[in-house]
Order: structure tokens, then C-alpha cells, then sequence
């Protein structure tokens, strides 16, 4: 795993790109951990692949979609002055595919976003990828919600880490 000082630094970060509108609070976050410090950024976007389709098949408009949020990702860290390194991967399960690429590769953070959004009824809902993520990661997690619609005294962004 990477060495973390526990001062704040982190050594490597993963950011986990759904290619969604959380993807800049994501890499914006991200760009806060890596000016501090020489932190190796690499983000991760996976194509996740149902069971009409073998792994390796190249599911149509995926990979174009992919290169899109990545390549935004890559923008966005170079107008902050961050270094990027990016990862496409296919897998069945996302959030399985995220935390076993951080493992993989010795993060010491994974950096995911949360979209506000609501099943009917009103419910807050967050999918399936955070919190797995959340539960599974042997490293720390940042998860960055977006603000609630309309809520403009919450000053946007919320923040909550976690570690096994």
C-alpha cells in the first residue's frame, strides 16, 4: 500500500469516474490532496459489462464514452496543476473492479463521487458502487456528494471519509 504520513498526505489516489456531473467535485478533490504534496493521481473509469457480453467483447459506444471522461478528468487535473494517470477497465461489477484496482496498485485513497438524487418517495439514494466501496476498500475512502438541489445553504460539496 502506499505510505501515508497521516498528516493528510496521501501517496497514490484512485478517483473513481462514473462520467457523471460528481466527476469534477471528484478530480476537484482530488487536485486539494495531490497540490500538497508529489501524490500519484490515477483515475479509473470502468465500463461495466452485463452478462449478454463476454469481458473482452467492446460493448457499442462505450469506449468512446470512456475516452470522453477520461480525457475531461485529464483537462481538469491539468488547468489544477495535477498530474493524471488514467485506467479504462471492463468488469461485471463496478465498485468490485474499483477496489480492486486500488489494491492493485497501492492507493492509499479512493476518491468517489455521490450524486444527490432520490428513488420515489423521496428516499436518498446511493446506488450500489459507494457503498461498496465503502465497505470493501482496504484503504481510505473520500466520498464527495454534490449539494442538494436548491440547497444553497449547504455551500455545495460534503465531504465524508471512511476507513476500515
Amino acid at each position: 500500500m502506499g505510505e501515508s504520513s497521516g498528516q493528510g498526505h496521501f501517496a497514490r489516489v484512485v478517483l473513481a469516474l462514473n462520467g457523471g456531473p460528481t466527476d469534477a467535485l471528484v478530480v476537484g478533490a482530488a487536485a486539494k490532496f495531490a497540490g500538497r504534496a508529489k501524490t500519484e493521481v490515477v483515475a479509473v473509469h470502468v465500463i461495466e459489462v452485463d452478462w449478454t457480453h463476454d469481458l473482452g467483447d467492446v460493448v457499442p459506444g462505450s469506449q468512446q464514452r470512456a475516452s470522453e471522461v477520461l480525457d475531461r478528468a485529464e483537462a481538469q487535473a491539468e488547468r489544477t496543476g495535477v498530474s493524471l494517470k488514467t485506467t479504462l477497465l471492463q468488469a461485471r461489477d463496478v465498485g468490485a473492479a474499483i477496489v480492486d484496482e486500488a489494491a492493485a496498485i497501492g492507493a492509499d485513497l479512493v476518491v468517489t463521487g455521490l450524486p444527490y438524487r432520490t428513488k420515489f418517495g423521496g428516499e436518498f439514494a446511493m446506488g450500489s458502487v459507494v457503498p461498496y466501496v465503502l465497505q470493501n476498500a482496504p484503504m481510505a475512502v473520500l466520498v464527495v456528494r454534490s449539494a442538494i438541489p436548491g440547497d444553497t445553504a449547504g455551500g455545495g460539496e460534503r465531504h465524508a471519509v471512511g476507513r476500515d
